[in-house]
């Protein structure tokens, strides 16, 4: 079918904004999605996916086209990564890009490992560090594909296999997933938050690998727990039903609008454990009254976020070394905080969604030669006693290439 025109001019103004790196690509393609109502549901899709695939190989694309032009970006990755004809997008071109088109069908690809990552050299040279050329290539081409849509049942309303089968019934293809005893991972990308189980809460969407996450803290039922930058709650929740809403949740976040976010979703989740609760900083003052009493606590610190770049690929283009920098001293600032919380006996779970070790391992490292009172518990040894069948090491490690997860790290650590 033609492309018309004004969808390319449409997708070119999109990613022109997106390539600004002011704001999450995301936010920006929405915003301009609402600007311009005049687009149907099939256009809007087809300028979010074609923005998402510059952003995945905007390294290759740059090269190919010479430059960082957004309409020759755009039109690159329809013929070169999207599989359009010439054919297909004549209608749609200025008669000058006609020659320059065909001369980019016959162009070679740059075959060096920075464009066949498409990484930043900052970060290309970390991650060929830690990994060595040959894996790093495989988690690098597995970042390059967008991540499929995983849903967490809600055991407070439905069991999996219940979810399962009505998935099954309406037509909408489904499996569980590999490693998490509640995960559902859908074919496609339905609009499930239309569906009824979303609608009465019987499910999340909620990574594989998150869950995995909140069943390696395990919490119980009863106890008390914190969640210590819960954001919009997805771990929060998960967490809640893993307690059957019994004991004390706590949902602690310094941003008042992330914390808002939750609301919704706790309404649906049916939970009646969870307290969100706005705080100030490390320091506030609601933190000081629970020192020492938490038997559990998550942190899942703020960090460069490279282990979603399946779901947020402009986030190796807006980050940078300052960045991991500034996000390191306030994950060992965070850390030592929550820290406070936990009572002798308890449990103190780290985790990010960075790839980086600067993130992950130091951070815990630097933690425990400061912090006598907590060692460091095998995360294979808790995974087994939830009879979970993955073995990653004293640290839970996960990426799309070895699990097809989003790129997760966590450390579970015992307060002596």
């Amino acid at each position: 079918m033609p492309l018309p025109r004004p969808l390319l001019d449409h997708t070119a103004a999109a990613l022109a904004a997106v390539l600004e790196f002011k704001y999450p690509a995301d936010t920006v393609v929405s915003r301009y999605l609402r600007a311009h109502p005049v687009l149907g549901q099939q256009d809007r899709a087809f300028v979010a996916e074609t923005v998402f695939t510059v952003l995945r190989r905007l390294r290759l694309l740059e090269t190919l086209t010479e430059g960082r032009d957004p309409r020759r970006l755009a039109l690159a990755a329809l013929t070169r990564l999207r599989g359009l004809s010439l054919r297909e997008l004549d209608a749609a071109l200025r008669p000058a890009e006609r020659n320059w088109l065909a001369g980019l069908k016959a162009r070679h690809e740059d075959e060096s490992l920075a464009v066949r990552c498409d990484f930043p050299d900052w970060l290309l040279a970390k991650l060929q560090q830690q990994y060595g050329e040959e894996e790093l290539l495989v988690l690098a081409q597995s970042l390059q594909h967008s991540a499929p849509l995983d849903l967490r049942a809600n055991l407070q309303k439905a069991e999996r296999e219940a979810v399962l089968a009505r998935l099954a019934a309406d037509g909408i293809p489904a499996r569980a997933t590999t490693y998490s005893a509640l995960g559902v991972r859908l074919e496609g990308k339905p609009q499930i938050n239309r569906h009824p189980l979303f609608l009465e809460g019987a499910i999340e969407i909620q990574d594989e690998g998150s869950q995995l996450l909140c069943q390696l803290l395990a919490p119980r039922r009863g106890e008390m727990v914190a969640d210590f930058c819960a954001g919009a709650g997805g771990k929060t929740l998960a967490l809640g039903a893993m307690m059957r809403s019994s004991g004390r949740l706590y949902a602690f976040d310094i941003s008042e609008k992330r914390l808002a976010g939750m609301k919704p979703r706790l309404a649906r989740s049916g939970l009646s454990n969870v307290h969100p609760q706005w705080i100030a900083g490390e320091n506030d003052a609601r933190l000081k009254r629970l020192a020492g009493k938490l038997d559990r606590v998550l942190v899942d610190a703020p960090c460069t976020g490279l282990g979603t770049l399946r779901r947020n690929p402009d986030l190796k283009w807006r980050q940078d070394e300052q960045a991991l920098t500034t996000y390191r001293a306030k994950q060992e600032l965070i850390l030592a905080a929550a820290a406070k919380l936990v009572k002798k006996g308890g449990l103190l779970l780290y985790a990010t969604c960075s790839l980086l070790d600067e993130e992950n391992k130091q951070v815990v490292e630097s933690f425990l030669s400061a912090h006598a009172q907590f060692e460091l518990r095998p995360a294979n040894a808790a995974l087994a006693q939830q009879r979970i069948a993955l073995d990653t090491g004293e640290y839970l490690r996960l990426a799309p290439h070895l699990h097809g997860t989003d790129g997760f790290f966590a450390a579970l650590l015992a307060r002596k």
